[in-house]
């Protein structure tokens, strides 16, 4: 009986403490369920109210830190720049001005040059970095990318640099040249050989406005604002007549050909001077006696058919060095040859701008001794027109075809 009581004593007892140890159990689990973890302490939860969304709607690449400089938020693009890897700040000088800021509470900023992720080139990332305290704890940092930004003040140095060079030439001929002209007042030849000169001068001075007008005109203007059906046929006409006095000069014969009647779709005014330049240089390049071609042809093409206008000469011919920078401004294969025939550098560049605005390309092909032949792609009238929404203020994208040969007098 003894021995039953205490068995029944010893089970209730027992019973007893693993109720007591299933329920500290219970609360212990409730604590550490409710304590932060370490992936907590990394969400808006530490950042001030209303910073979170502030920072989503910011351009710059934001990171903000706590106190061990391990990263509490972070934007993705400033990801995508390389400045965050493996929950910390990837990039020493910001680190370090995060500290600094950290210490004293001073606001400051830096613009440096980071390596581009993945890139074996070694191209730099320009980027302006501005740190601030946030709050007692954090440190916020915004990123800007300053790359694009500085490559078009590149751009635009370079272009200024340009255009004071080529206009300077001409304008330093005509003032010697003037000064020839008075110092030979008694000699009624040389006026008349140094007038020559200077006519010539002024001439090249005059495309060089003109041709810097054009550029800023079509990089200004929008084609789709006065945009239309074009006729081929009167371009390619257009065209050859406008380079048919020199090229009867240097008895070259101008043949055009391909499809007829076709229509591209664009400004009138921009498309005449593309084809135009493609036309003069044509003629300019290419030796007496030779013969420059112009065909127009419709393309199949997976968004629709497309325009392809060909203008083909015997010249000289491109090296291959050259070719993927003859549309840059400026450039010239041959630069003294250029001035010979009052080249300017810019035509080629004028042409790439219209085509890419008509959301077309141009291209060459080339080789050295046998001629050129660039080949103009553009959208077609029918095919924008037909798969143009009628809400739509901007047409679609093609290209045309081209037409017969036809020996022109």
């Amino acid at each position: 009986m003894d021995v039953n009581a205490a068995v029944a004593a010893l089970a209730a007892i027992a019973g007893v403490c693993t109720g007591v140890i299933a329920m500290l159990a219970f609360r212990w689990s409730e604590r550490d369920h409710a304590r932060p973890t370490r992936s907590s302490l990394h969400t808006d939860a530490v950042l001030p109210p209303g910073v979170d969304t502030v920072l989503s709607v910011l351009r710059s690449s934001a990171v903000v830190l706590d106190e061990s400089d391990s990263v509490v938020k972070a934007s993705s693009a400033a990801y995508a720049l390389g400045l965050v890897r493996g929950g910390k700040l990837a990039v020493e000088p910001m680190l370090n001005m995060a500290r600094d800021t950290r210490r004293d509470g001073e606001i400051r900023q830096v613009e440096l040059d980071l390596a581009r992720r993945g890139n074996g080139r070694g191209e730099a990332l320009a980027v302006s970095a501005r740190v601030a305290p946030l709050g007692s704890r954090l440190v916020l940092l915004l990123v800007e990318d300053l790359t694009e930004a500085r490559r078009i003040e590149a751009v635009r140095r370079d272009f200024v640099a340009n255009v004071s060079h080529e206009l300077k030439t001409p304008v330093g001929a005509l003032s010697l040249l003037s000064e020839a002209v008075m110092d030979a007042s008694d000699d009624p030849e040389a006026v008349t050989r140094f007038a020559g000169r200077m006519q010539i001068e002024a001439t090249r001075l005059t495309n060089l406005v003109q041709e810097l007008i054009d550029l800023s005109r079509v990089q200004n203007d929008d084609p789709l604002d006065d945009s239309e059906p074009v006729s081929v046929d009167e371009l390619v006409a257009e065209a050859i007549d406008r380079s048919r006095q020199p090229a009867s000069t240097k008895q070259i014969s101008m043949v055009s050909g391909g499809a007829a009647g076709l229509h591209v779709w664009g400004s009138r005014g921009q498309l005449a001077a593309a084809l135009g330049n493609l036309v003069e240089n044509a003629v300019n390049y290419s030796p007496a006696r030779t013969r420059v071609g112009i065909a127009a042809r419709r393309v199949a093409a997976p968004a629709g058919d497309v325009i392809e206008i060909a203008v083909t000469d015997q010249g000289i011919g491109i090296p291959d060095k050259d070719k993927e920078r003859v549309f840059e401004r400026f450039y010239r294969v041959d630069p003294a040859r250029s001035r010979a025939t009052g080249g300017t550098g810019l035509g080629l560049a004028i042409v790439k701008h219209v085509a890419a605005s008509h959301g077309g390309e141009v291209t060459v092909w080339s080789t050295e001794g046998q001629g050129s032949t660039f080949t103009l792609r553009l959208p077609e009238a029918g095919a924008v027109r037909d798969r143009r929404p009628a809400s739509s203020p901007t047409p679609d994208l093609m290209t045309e075809p081209l037409h017969a040969p036809e020996v022109l007098p």
